[in-house]
């Protein structure tokens, strides 16, 4: 009886074929795990007994794994068969291998400044060279011999305007010879808002209660008190200027051979942080005592005076706006400032500078 059912379970079907055993009682709840697929070849050979074992205990390879069923009925108390794992051929196991893992792509790498792989800008040869114009940078104090033959040519060639001017003034001349940072600064201190005549009468008393020039040094203006400073014409306010300035020499704030080396953003920076010196202060320092040629003193009013009439302007220049129309002048806005001096004191509007 039971061979008979289970000959009648058999449902025949395109090979490989499908069959359901009966005898299971959980095969109809997870059809699934119970479903044997066996070819048609082997259900015809095998006997009644090896067909009844083949229901009961199969040695077929698994199954693809496919979703897990819902949890049974907590009435059910069968459990879910193990499923065998079958072992596979050598030769299988070749076909079976998991592909390998792709290889991680390349990160990109920043060069290296010291990789003599990677070729350098000063390495390039003219014929490699990017073809820009690079601008005209000058670093030459003005005294260097040809320095104010280089910056009348270019101001000449850059700004028409600024020809005539040229050709009906006497050249600029600025001094072989500069102070000293530290009295520079000092000299600065003194002459500021003061008549030329009677700033240089207030410098020579000064000078002579240090001894000399050369001794005009922080440790000699520090011993200088205000009452004295005051007898010689110095206002106390310019007397505390004074001495803040030495003690930022003697603190190591500043000192002379770190403001020569000073680049021109560093000097405004670093020489306000005295009291009683501004930016304009800085300018004429970087122009008349360190040479240096690219300073637009953009607060100087006869400079402002001087670019408003040469230009035909309206108005009285703003500060951004001189940077603007000035930019053609560079790297020699020193020179080009010095000669707006000489246009509104051939006016009567400056006094000589």
């Amino acid at each position: 009886m039971r061979l008979r059912l289970a000959r009648q379970s058999i449902h025949w079907s395109s090979s490989p074929l499908i069959f359901k055993s009966p005898l299971l009682p959980w095969s109809n709840k997870y059809p699934n795990n119970h479903s044997l697929s066996l070819p048609l070849s082997q259900l015809t050979t095998m006997g009644k007994r090896r067909a009844i074992h083949s229901l009961s205990n199969p040695k077929l390879p698994p199954e693809e794994p496919t979703s897990q069923p819902e949890n049974p009925s907590s009435s059910s108390k069968i459990p879910l068969p193990p499923r065998k794992v079958r072992k596979l051929s050598s030769k299988n196991n070749k076909s079976q291998q998991p592909e390998p893992e792709p290889e991680p792509e390349p990160q990109p790498q920043v060069p290296n400044s010291e990789d003599s792989s990677i070729t350098k800008p000063s390495d390039l040869t003219p014929s490699e060279a990017p073809n820009t114009l690079l601008p005209i940078i000058s670093v030459n104090p003005l005294t260097l011999e040809g320095e104010i033959d280089l910056a009348l040519n270019h101001l000449r060639s850059s700004d028409p305007l600024l020809t005539s001017l040229i050709d009906s003034h006497r050249r600029p001349s600025f001094e072989s010879d500069p102070l000293p940072p530290f009295l520079s600064l000092t000299k600065s201190i003194l002459y500021q808002q003061l008549a030329p005549n009677a700033a240089k009468a207030i410098y020579k008393r000064f000078v002579s209660l240090c001894g000399s020039e050369s001794e005009v040094v922080p440790d000699n203006v520090l011993a200088l008190d205000a009452a004295e400073l005051r007898k010689i014409g110095i206002s106390g306010r310019k007397a505390t200027y004074l001495h803040d300035l030495a003690n930022k020499y003697k603190d190591g704030v500043l000192s002379d051979s770190s403001i020569l080396e000073m680049d021109d953003e560093s000097l405004v920076t670093k020489l306000t942080l005295v009291k009683g010196i501004g930016v304009w202060s800085v300018h004429m320092f970087m122009i008349f005592s360190l040479h240096k040629p690219d300073v637009l003193p953009v607060g100087d009013l006869g400079v402002r005076k001087g670019v408003q009439r040469l230009y035909g302007l309206k108005e009285l220049p703003l500060p951004l706006q001189m940077e603007e129309i000035c930019e053609k002048w560079k790297p020699y806005r020193s020179v080009g400032s010095w000669y707006m001096w000489r246009l509104m004191e051939a006016k009567g509007v400056v006094d000589a500078v």
